[in-house]
Formats: C-alpha cells, structure tokens, sequence
C-alpha cells in the first residue's frame, strides 16, 4: 500500500467515523481489501466488522456490493452512512418499481458508493443484468455463517451468492461473521470458492460480558426483579415465539417498565417505530425475536435476557454480543429449562433427517452450556475453537459459575477411562456412544461395533450416564479431546491427550448444575412463589397469628389466608395494604377484613431485623389477563347460567369454576346463590356449609373422600367451598 493511501485510511477513519485509531484487525483486513485479495474475517460483534468494509469501498473506485441477510439491518446501517454523508443505499423487496429504477440509474452513474442487497434480490436476473453494467470495486458478504447448515442461521439463498458473484466478473471478496464455529468457517470458504484467502480470527472474548444462567423457575417475578435491578438501562430479552414475546412485553409494561414488542408479526410501521423508540431512548426494553438487533447499532444496551433457551450456542454469542458494545458493563442472563429443549425438539421434527440431526446436535451443545459448571467463558470461547487461557474472569467473576463456583472432583483417572475408550473404539464415536460403552449399555451401536467385546466395555457402570457426559465435556475443555471438523460429534484424541495418556497428571473437574427435577413453568401468576424461597421464622409467626385471628373469628385458619399467601408474604414483607393486597390469594377484600394483623406483625418483624423489604418483585397481572375475570364477575351479578357463561367464553363448566375459584381467593364476594339453589336443595347446601366451617382444610381432594357416599359431584362441592368463602372469608 503507498505511504499516501495509508495517510487516507487515518483521515477518513476521523474525518468521517470520528475514530483515532483502528481497532483490533480493522486496519491489516482494509489493507488486505484494498490489495484485492480475498479476504475471511471473523470478529465478535461489537468489534467494528462493518467499518472493515465501508471505509475501503470509501476510498476506492466504484461501487461496493454489501449481501446483507435483514431489510432492518440494511436500513440501519445505510441511515447511519448517510448520516455521515455517505452515498449508501438499498435494494430489497421495500422499494417501488419508481425508487428501484431511479437507484440503478444512481448506480450506473457512479454516484453510490455502496449497495446493500439482499440475496433473495440478489438472485432477480434483472438485478445481475443491472450489476453487470456498474463498476464494482469488491463484494462483501456479512453474516456469512448463513452459508452453512452447521450455522445458527442457515438461509439457502446464500449457497447461491458464489455463482451469481461469478457472473459479474473476477470481484475481490470479503465475506464476515461474528459466530464461526471451525466447521462452519470450512463450509464458508469451501462454498464461496475462497480457499487459499487470507483469515482474519479475532479472540471471541468480550471481557465486559457477565453470564449467568437461571433455572426457570418463577421467571416472570424474577425477570421483574431482574429489570428493576437495571433501571433505566436499555435492555433486550429474547423469546422463542411471537406470542411468547406479545405476552412478556405487555408483563413489563403493567409493572412500569417502559417495554415495546419486535416481532415480524407486527406491522412493519409498528415495528420500525418500536425499533426507533428503543434506539431513541423513548423505550428501554424491547422484547424480541431473534430477528431484532442484527447490525442494529446501539452501543449501550445493559442487559440481554433470553427467557426461552436459544436454538444454538452461536445464535446464543451472538444475541449475547449485543449488550455492552460501547465496552463497559453487559449483562446476559438466560432463563434454563428442560422443556423449551423438549419444544424446540418438537419444531424439529417435521425437519428433513440430516437437517434434524444437526439441530438435534446444536441443542445438545445449549445444553451442555446451560448445565456445565464451568467457566461460561472457557465453554463458550472452546466451541468457538479458541482456548481461553486467562484467568481474568475467574479473578474478576465475570460469570456466575466463576462468581459460585460448584464443587471440584480429581478427574485424572476419569479422564484416562474416557481417552482409553476413545482410542479402543478408534476415535470414530461421538459423545453417546463413548457413554454408552464406559456404562456398560448394550445398546444396537454398541453391538454391531462388538464394542461390548472390549475390556474396557462397562468400566464405569457404578455412574450415571449424565456424569460420564460431564467428564467427557471437560476432558474436551482441557483439550485432551479435540472435535472431528469432517465428522460431526466425533471426538478424536489430541496431541496434549496423547501425552497425557503416556504421562497422567492431576486435573479438577467441576460438577455440573442439576436441572433435572425442573417441571413446566407455571404460567399462572397466581403460582409464581418459590416456595423454598420463603423466610421460614416469619412464616412460623404468619402462622401462629392466622390461627389466633381464626380462633377469634370462630372461622377455620384457611379462611383467613392461605398457605401459599403466607409463604409469598413471607417472601415479599409486604407492609402496606397496597403490597398486601398484591398476595396472591388475598386482594382488597380480605386486606380491610384481616390485613392490618398480618401488617403490623411483617413490619414489626421487618423493622427488628434490619430486612429491605422486596416490594419491587411483586408481579401484576395484565388488564389483558383481567378481561375474562370481570366478564365473569358482571355476568355472575347479571345471574347469567354457569353453563352459558362457560360456553360463551369456550370454557367447560370445571374451567370455568376454576376461573371462580380464583376470583374468590383473590378477595372477591360473589353471589351464586342463583345457579346453586337450581342444583342443590337446602338441605345438601347445610350439609357441606357445615363440613367446611369445621374442616382443617379446603382440600377438594379430603372433600370428596369424606363426602365418599356419591352423594355430592365435584362441581357442587367446589361451588358450595366458593359460597362458603365468599360469606366468611371475603
């Protein structure tokens, strides 16, 4: 590169970026660019990938063709080109026939410096007719993971892009992505003809990240709480489905927090708006899919939830890259659970067989990342194909398992089993049927390959299957084992493996996070307490002062509250009517008839033990979620049948006393003396009043066992307990 050229880069970088000096690999990747050679850059986001082709197209002649898989991602950064006075545009299904034949003449004519396409556009032979009469200075392919099945965003269209390039002569070629496994980097320059290019790997830390992984329990009052910790920061939270995303945006907006959807279900001015509000400050949390922030350019997003477990460990690093690109804090925290695994295990099996096993196998790689004890930084940098060698993260606790670290085990003759295993089976099996062999499972795979033969078949058989995976994994960490890029999920022994096999040393494995006991999120906010969670000295007290206002009112303690509503008290020192009322199972109601006890004795306990009280996490449910419950509550005044209300709002009858039922612990008096009288005499009504009034318990189970004589169906039972409620309780 000339002396003079080289003086142009700096003073375009300042004059037009507003950049000093170039960062990382920027500056060698231009000059690479600039010399006309094929060029593979791989560089976390956040570490300026797109300057690496904007500046060059910049300083040369002609114009640069920029494939860019998102319209949002191609607008944004054209807006942020134009805002510097650049001539970018873009060529995509937005635009009328008008604009697009205006944009070709603008082309031709040499006024644009670079071209956004999209490869769907890419494809149109009108367009490779157009491009073939424009002086093209180089092509850039971003997000060029998209390229191969192995990445976490596969799109045909881009399989394409290598013959249609071709058409238009001899171009220079810059092909970028931020998540390149060493499998999908082969695949990248295997498809786009680039062997022999010059690679430009830059590290995959970002040391300013924190991770933290949460099992899914009670999520929503944790998200709560979680954004409350940040407010007024900028945060993104990521969610598999657009429904799931509609209903966690509206969650945060009716607990104050000023949150906006993104979805491609909206209208594309509703989404573009709430795109710009976020960018603008106007919002400080969208709620997304995957599709939001690709090359969305805002450098001070605080915080990335995923609250439903990513398709992938590179859509995972990705996301996750998009907080704290201005370098200073970001926090990214996902949600854990074994059943969105199990979902998205459902999506994939209408998947043609090879498609599914790949998704199958970057699943297992989430999980493995979820359940793993070790250093989140050393997983996620290892799939990456890097060895994190620092021990900054661990020093600094940059991420909850280095913050908490679990408890070690020696692995040094675990490890020897596993690299013995692997060898007598000749370094030809993945993860499962090395597992299979240690553990003695005589499975078809392991029979066909007489590798229940071996005398090292059921070594370690007094372990579990998920044990054996943890050694396996961490042996993989420690680069004893290393993966097969040509066959996927086969594991191979390393050089430093080989050696250690000849000279064992000791090494500390970590034990794995246990999810295993994790069952389906109740979506209900009415269960959101952990109740494990709760503070067990005032629980006691909430206890014993339930029992002496029950023994005061002549009423059965469960009337007054029950003991999901002392553990969440118990949990969130309410000490306002307000607060208490927000209980599940409690409501106004009950707060003017038996609040002020359970009041002052949280706020006695509150103030003689120093306890910052956590009103902030208390979950409110939507207006949304509030419609069927007054609906039912009108149509009950009305004296509506039970029967037509149910139909009316597609319920069954059972549904929709349960519905009730809710209403009424909520504090709720409701009069069903109408429906009832119709289906129970006065009699049957005294009957079971008085089993309730003297019962220990409201359990419908005990109900029906004592009232064993078929006498009483369930419904009338659970009508008669809402009556009785609603009279003594409410």
């Amino acid at each position: 590169m000339l002396v003079g050229q080289e003086d142009l880069l700096k003073t375009k970088l300042k004059e037009i970026f507003g950049y000093g000096q170039f960062r990382g690999n920027q500056e060698i990747v231009i000059k690479n660019i600039l010399a006309n050679k094929n060029t593979f850059v791989i560089m976390p986001t956040g570490a300026g990938k797109s300057l690496c082709y904007q500046l060059p197209a910049l300083v040369q002649d002609g114009l640069a063709i920029v494939i860019s898989p998102l319209i949002a991602l191609m607008k944004n950064q054209v807006d942020q080109l134009n805002a510097f006075g650049i001539n970018a545009r873009f060529l995509n299904s937005t635009l009328s026939k008008g604009e697009i034949t205006r944009l070709k003449k603008s082309c031709i004519n040499g006024e644009v410096k670079l071209l956004y396409v999209a490869p769907e556009s890419l494809t149109k032979v009108e367009n490779v007719e157009f491009l073939k009469n424009v002086s093209i200075s180089f092509a850039a392919i971003d997000e060029a993971h998209c390229i191969s099945e192995w990445g976490h965003d596969f799109r045909p269209e881009y399989r394409r892009i290598r013959d249609i390039l071709g058409q238009l002569g001899n171009l220079p070629l810059i092909a970028l992505t931020a998540t390149a496994t060493p499998k999908v980097q082969q695949d990248v320059v295997k498809n786009l003809h680039m062997e022999g290019s010059d690679v430009f790997l830059s590290s995959f830390n970002r040391s300013n990240l924190y991770y933290e992984v949460r099992p899914k329990q009670n999520a929503k009052k944790h998200l709560i709480k979680f954004i409350k910790g940040h407010k007024g920061k900028s945060g993104i939270i990521y969610c598999l489905s657009r429904k799931k995303v509609e209903e966690i945006a509206e969650l945060l907006r009716v607990n104050g927090i000023k949150s906006a959807p993104y979805h491609a279900g909206l209208e594309s001015q509703v989404r573009m708006k709430n795109q710009d509000d976020f960018l603008n400050e106007e919002t400080d949390v969208i709620v997304a899919t995957i599709a939001f922030g690709m090359g969305i350019d805002k450098p001070d997003v605080r915080f990335v939830v995923h609250y439903d477990v990513p398709k992938s460990l590179e859509g995972y690093y990705q996301e996750t890259g998009r907080a704290g690109r201005d370098g200073l804090e970001g926090h990214c925290l996902m949600f854990y659970s074994h059943n969105d695994l199990n979902k998205l295990e459902k999506f994939n099996k209408d998947k043609p067989v090879t498609e599914r096993e790949n998704a199958r196998t970057l699943l297992q790689e989430m999980a493995f990342y979820a359940e793993s004890a070790v250093c989140r930084r050393k997983q996620l940098l290892h799939y990456f194909g890097e060895e994190y060698k620092d021990d900054a993260c661990k020093k600094n606790g940059m991420c909850d398992n280095c913050s908490h670290p679990k408890e070690k085990f020696e692995g040094k003759e675990y490890a020897l089993i596993v690299l013995k295993v692997v060898k007598q089976t000749s370094q030809r099996f993945g993860l499962n049927h090395i597992s299979d062999v240690i553990l003695g499972n005589k499975t078809q795979h392991v029979v066909s390959y007489e590798h229940d033969k071996l005398e090292i078949f059921g070594i370690g058989n007094t372990d579990t299957a998920d044990f054996w995976k943890t050694v396996l994994r961490q042996t993989l960490l420690f680069s004893y084992l290393e993966k097969d890029i040509d066959n996927i999920g086969v594991l191979k022994i390393s050089d430093k493996g080989e050696e250690f096999l000849k000279n064992p040393e000791d090494i500390e494995f970590t034990k794995d996070h246990d999810y295993s006991d994790l069952g389906e999120e109740e979506e209900s906010l009415k269960e959101t307490i952990n109740t494990r969670a709760y503070d067990d000295t005032l629980f006691g007290l909430l206890k014993n002062l339930r029992k002496r206002v029950a023994k005061q009112k002549n009423l059965p303690p469960y009337v007054i509250f029950q003991d999901p509503s002392l553990e969440e008290m118990a949990t969130t020192y309410p000490t306002t009517k307000e607060e208490l009322a927000q209980v599940n199972g409690v409501g106004m109601g009950k707060v003017q008839k038996f609040g002020k006890f359970f009041i002052d004795e949280i706020e006695k306990y509150v103030n003689e033990n120093d306890i910052i009280t956590a009103s902030d996490v208390v979950v409110k449910t939507s207006a949304q979620k509030s419609k069927l419950k007054v609906h039912i509550i009108q149509q009950i005044d009305r004296k509506i049948d039970l029967d037509e209300i149910a139909e009316t709002n597609s319920l069954n009858l059972l549904q929709l006393i349960e519905e009730i039922e809710h209403i009424c612990y909520s504090g709720t008096r409701l009069n069903l003396d109408y429906y009832i009288d119709q289906i129970l005499d006065d009699e049957k009504q005294d009957d079971i009043f008085d089993y309730f009034l003297n019962a220990e318990t409201d359990s419908m189970k005990m109900a029906l066992e004592e009232e064993n004589n078929d006498e009483f169906s369930e419904e009338e039972l659970r009508l008669m307990r809402i009556k009785f409620l609603s009279e003594y309780a409410n």
